[in-house]
């Protein structure tokens, strides 16, 4: 029990905790939605269409975290995102209509964009600069194992007890809050390093972590979107292949997101980052010209893998940014990182129809892009000393 109140006392256990709730409600309904809606609610390409825009458009909202947070804590406000993105997830069952779907979906979402932008934002203010890269490296670790344990359980819903859409949504739903209320119950409140700006703030020294986060959120877009379905369709591979290939994704994940992070503290940002977007560049042109059903599946994993090393971006920005921006930076992030999230499936999608290389050429010249530009990140990013431009000012100035 002593060990059990020492834990509960710390940050980090609360941050597993809410790594592993997440996936536990979003990953199921990502698992379940596609037959859900086709099955019960006659959906068409159309309505799936629409349904997954709107999806997207509370990751815009994001930057309307901070004005919640003139009124609630953080830390209160991460754990009532939570509470609402598994309501949102337990009542999708109920509603098998067009406009039902619409409602549970936008609700899910809200909790789970505002959750993610405030749980970025906690762990930057908890974790010190030394140790973030691990540290955020073991809540991917968390949620990965969250994930493979949650896709095993739904497998045996499914497929040996038969239980009904409805109870499967109710049931990863539930377990989300009744953690949520848990966690909103059990822990205290844990002080912020800085108190935080209470507006939106866009300050031209982020630029380049502004700029890494748009590509980011466009590589992983086209990853997202257009590799799997490349898989399906290109190759045939069923539904429980894909399962299988999510299952060795999040394997790896648990096994060595830690590792990752250790490894960014140790070599820095740049190195990290540089390391990533040169596999990428190589695993998106690979994708162009893949012929081999094993090899785009060798390709899909290891794509995944290369993207646990994004952590490297928080963790620059973590060391650059005045303390008290945090907060009001992370939700301006999410909003960035959607602009492509919407933007991209719709026009790469147009490309699709043409040419499916052509649009992982895309994905390899926006990974060139992000290689150029993490080429700016100094080797000791600090307040002042953003870019290695401001190095280069600074060395013209002295001299």
């Amino acid at each position: 029990m002593t060990a059990l109140r020492e834990a509960l006392q710390k940050p980090i256990t609360l941050l597993i905790l809410m790594s592993i709730a997440m996936p536990v409600a979003f990953k199921a309904w990502n698992a379940l939605l596609n037959n859900f809606v086709v099955e019960r609610a006659s959906f068409t390409g159309v309505e799936i269409g629409i349904l997954q825009s709107l999806r997207e458009v509370p990751g815009f909202l994001a930057f309307t975290t901070i004005f919640v947070l003139l009124i609630i804590r953080e830390q209160t406000f991460a754990v009532l995102a939570l509470a609402i993105m598994g309501l949102g997830v337990a009542l999708t069952g109920f509603f098998p209509s067009e406009y039902g779907l619409y409602f549970t979906t936008v609700l899910m979402s809200i909790g789970f964009h505002y959750f993610e932008t405030v749980k970025q934002s906690l762990s930057l203010q908890w974790f010190s600069k030394d140790e973030a890269p691990q540290m955020m490296g073991r809540l991917i670790a968390a949620g990965a194992l969250a994930s493979l344990i949650t896709y095993v359980v739904l497998w045996v819903f499914l497929e040996w007890l038969v239980l009904d859409y409805i109870w499967n949504f109710v049931f990863f739903g539930g377990i989300c809050v009744a953690l949520a209320v848990l966690m909103g119950m059990a822990f205290p409140h844990f002080p912020n390093a800085a108190a935080q700006n209470k507006h939106l703030v866009l300050r031209k020294r982020y630029w380049l972590y502004y700029m890494l986060t748009f590509l980011s959120g466009a590589r992983r877009q086209i990853f997202t979107v257009f590799a799997a379905f490349l898989m399906v369709e290109k190759f045939g591979y069923s539904a429980s292949h894909i399962t299988l290939l999510f299952l060795i994704n999040y394997a790896f994940n648990w096994l060595f997101a830690e590792k990752i992070g250790r490894l960014i503290r140790q070599i820095g940002e740049r190195r990290a980052l540089t390391l990533e977007y040169t596999g990428l560049i190589f695993v998106f042109t690979a994708y162009g010209l893949v012929e081999n059903s094993t090899l785009a599946a060798v390709l899909y994993v290891v794509d995944h893998m290369f993207f646990a090393m994004a952590i490297a971006i928080s963790t620059y920005f973590q060391k650059i940014a005045d303390p008290k921006d945090i907060a009001s930076s992370a939700g301006v992030s999410f909003t960035i990182n959607h602009i492509a999230a919407v933007v991209i499936p719709a026009v790469l999608g147009l490309v699709w129809v043409w040419s499916h290389s052509l649009v992982f050429y895309v994905g390899a010249a926006i990974a060139f892009c992000s290689l150029v530009a993490s080429q700016y990140i100094p080797n000791q990013p600090q307040p002042g000393h953003e870019t290695r431009l401001n190095h280069a000012a600074d060395s013209a100035a002295r001299a």
